[in-house]
């Protein structure tokens, strides 16, 4: 049974990756009764874009819920598609057939730093598509567990809300590169690209191991694409210079060597020492915490 409402209607839950945003907005609503559980498949809209939040009730009144974009709830759907497929393809359940951890079929989406991850499965109460969500780099882990009778009927649903609303995300369309991770002595450094409304970001993280508590304790700033090679070239300026700076005490050595300054004074061009940091980066400030995506 679907239930399908238009902008206005609340099926409650909080916003696209847990940020509490007073401008979003709900465009659509389709509620689906699912052997003892309810489905709720919300379109919302906010700053970042549209996404459909899909949130499980369960008969206890246990709620769960993921967050997908447009694009991969379609990749989603045409999933629905093979698992069911699949199932239809089984026999009566057989408990010796069964493999240890009760995965009958499994498939994995990628979407930017989130990993969702699709396993049809067994056990005593019978057979359920269980949908995993994970954020790379510590994030927080979610999932709803749909039983395989209902895949069809949830799959029609999605697909009602993405004929109605596309599947377009918006901006940039390419494969973003891979994070990288760097060790100095007792420190971490993450170094990960993302994106959203405002554009393509790095995120750079140092995570230090706390005494105080038994967490680690992360800073983290974000670099927008067009400053990437501006900030580079600081960072290779101060390479250079340290690099002359290390060497100086052996030129004290050499008969007839310049003084430091007037090297480094010949070999750098003149700096504006006035000019604002900010400007190194127009209409836009390095933060000390990561954009939500």
């Amino acid at each position: 049974m679907a239930e399908y409402h238009g902008q206005g209607m609340d099926a409650g839950g909080n916003n696209f990756d847990s940020g509490q945003q007073p401008q979003e907005q709900e465009l659509a609503t389709k509620m689906l009764q699912i052997q003892s559980k309810r489905f709720y498949l919300d379109v919302k809209q906010n700053r970042r874009g549209r996404f459909i939040k899909v949130a499980e009730i369960g008969a206890d009144g246990r709620r769960s819920q993921i967050f997908l974009a447009m694009s991969t709830a379609a990749e989603f759907r045409d999933h629905l598609s093979s698992f069911s497929d699949f199932y239809s393809s089984l026999g009566p359940p057989n408990p010796e057939s069964v493999p240890d951890d009760g995965k009958l079929k499994s498939e994995m989406m990628l979407k930017d730093n989130r990993r969702y991850y699709l396993d049809l499965k067994e056990n005593s109460r019978g057979r359920f598509l269980r949908v995993s969500q994970t954020i790379t780099r510590g994030g927080p882990r979610s999932q709803v567990a749909l039983p395989a009778q209902g895949m069809i009927e949830f799959r029609d649903a999605l697909t009602d809300l993405l004929d109605d609303f596309g599947t377009d995300d918006g901006g940039f369309k390419g494969e973003l590169p891979e994070g990288r991770h760097l060790r100095v002595d007792n420190k971490n450094f993450y170094f990960d690209i993302g994106q959203n409304n405002r554009g393509i970001y790095m995120k750079v993280s140092e995570v230090v191991p706390s005494l105080q508590v038994k967490s680690n304790f992360r800073t983290a700033i974000t670099v927008p694409e067009k400053c990437w090679t501006r900030f580079r070239d600081i960072l290779a300026d101060y390479c250079d210079k340290m690099n002359r700076a290390h060497a100086e005490p052996a030129d004290h050595h050499q008969p007839g060597a310049a003084p430091p300054a007037a090297r480094a004074a010949s070999a750098q061009p003149a700096r504006d020492t006035n000019a604002p940091v900010a400007s190194l980066c127009p209409q836009e400030a390095f933060s000390g915490s990561a954009p939500r995506i």
